[in-house]
């Protein structure tokens, strides 16, 4: 029995699979050990992209009450909180035909709308349900006696628990997102793709609509989890909901605070990301989009400041040099210039998006201290006549595009 998974390498690319593949095997399993009597070795199961993955149960358990079986995940060499956890399914014969799936220990419940899963049920999210379903369903059909006909007339109870779920959800958005007691089972290509941006960026937006489906009329995009705790210290009044952490993913934060008509945000950051977004780059991520000192000697030369400056900027090295080097030489003029353009940079994006919204851009340095900030009042509110179906509700017909590029951390 496999119990145990490669390490990950943090420089690696080796793929994984998601909670949703796991659960998918170890529910397949289950239900050819409660049909077969016998635990299958392996268990070969169907993604959603069309591949197939083989697994090894860990653990397993065949009694009165039904088939028990765990999947040890192995995410790759992705850092993903769920790496190396037990993903589990209980399988039992029941009355009520078809299959039905549930979620037990570990696996979150939905307490707020927004997610475009119902109110009280399990953090399943459709693909996977899907996944589960079409996994069991392939073992009834060869190891039931009278094949899937079985279903038509008794009906197989499938209940996925993670063990320990509910301390690993604090690591991730779940509580934030009213997602109680557990992990979310998750996955729409049943594969893990080492430092996944797609993953990334759907986690950007679904905690952005939620924010927005659950009524915060104020959004404040922070550019990582440093910058997200100095604003929550400015903003105190505002729900941990208002706060999102978009990493690179500005342009498709804002796209989606249109998208649902917020009317006011914040732009939160340190040095580095508020130069990028000053530049006019919506997604800043550090292999594409590098800062460029021409622009800031210029931002200086325009703000009128000593031109002994202006040539150190021309040479410095990074974005936080460039800070050091405003602060060596006591100008706070290149700081305010920077956050102005950011603003200016924000609103005509939201402007060339069809939105319209109360804006601020606010630069924190690395201690919290706000070094400058800049607003704009919009004219008017653009409210869409309609929402958009909630992201997991899009993804199985839309998916979110894989940027290969290697994405930075703050500052």
């Amino acid at each position: 029995m496999a119990d145990m998974v490669p390490p990950r390498n943090k420089r690696g690319s080796r793929t994984g699979y998601t909670t949703g593949s796991n659960a998918s095997a170890a529910a397949k399993a289950a239900a050819i050990a409660l049909f077969s009597g016998q635990w299958p070795a392996q268990v070969t199961i169907t993604l959603p992209i069309g591949e197939t993955a083989t697994m090894t149960p860990t653990v397993t358990r065949l009694d009165e009450t039904g088939a028990y079986c765990c999947m040890r995940k192995d995410a790759g060499d992705d850092p993903d909180v769920t790496h190396g956890a037990l993903i589990c399914a209980q399988v039992r014969v029941v009355a009520q035909p078809g299959i039905h799936l549930d979620g037990g220990e570990g696996v979150g419940r939905v307490t707020l709308p927004g997610l475009g899963l119902p109110i009280g049920g399990p953090a399943i999210n459709p693909v996977p349900r899907q996944q589960i379903t079409a996994n069991v369903r392939d073992a009834v059909r060869e190891y039931a006696p009278d094949g899937e006909a079985f279903l038509d007339r008794l009906g197989l109870e499938v209940i996925i628990s993670v063990p320990g779920g509910e301390q690993i959800a604090q690591k991730t958005l779940n509580p934030r997102l009213g997602i109680i007691g557990g992990i979310s089972i998750l996955g729409t290509t049943g594969k893990v793709f080492p430092y996944s941006t797609a993953a990334w960026r759907a986690s950007v937006i679904q905690a952005v609509e939620m924010a927005a489906r659950n009524g915060v009329q104020k959004m404040i995009l922070c550019t990582g989890a440093r910058s997200e705790k100095f604003a929550m210290r400015i903003f105190p009044e505002l729900p941990e909901m208002a706060f999102v952490e978009l990493s690179v993913f500005t342009g498709d934060a804002l796209k989606t605070c249109i998208a649902h008509g917020v009317p006011s945000a914040v732009f939160v950051g340190m040095i580095g990301k508020m130069i990028k977004t000053a530049q006019g780059y919506m997604q800043t991520h550090v292999a594409g989009n590098q800062v460029d000192f021409a622009f800031l000697a210029q931002v200086c030369r325009e703000v009128g400041v000593p031109d002994e400056l202006v040539q150190a900027v021309a040479q410095a090295n990074t974005g936080r040099h460039f800070l050091e080097l405003c602060q060596q030489y006591g100008q706070q003029a290149p700081l305010q210039r920077i956050v102005d353009l950011a603003l200016e940079q924000c609103l005509y994006f939201i402007a060339a998006h069809g939105g319209a919204m109360d804006f601020e851009t606010i630069l924190v340095d690395f201690d919290g201290t706000v070094l400058a900030r800049a607003a704009a009042v919009a004219a008017d509110h653009v409210h869409p006549a309609t929402l958009p179906p909630p992201l997991i509700e899009r993804l199985p017909t839309d998916p979110l595009p894989e940027d290969d590029t290697v994405v930075e951390g703050e500052p």
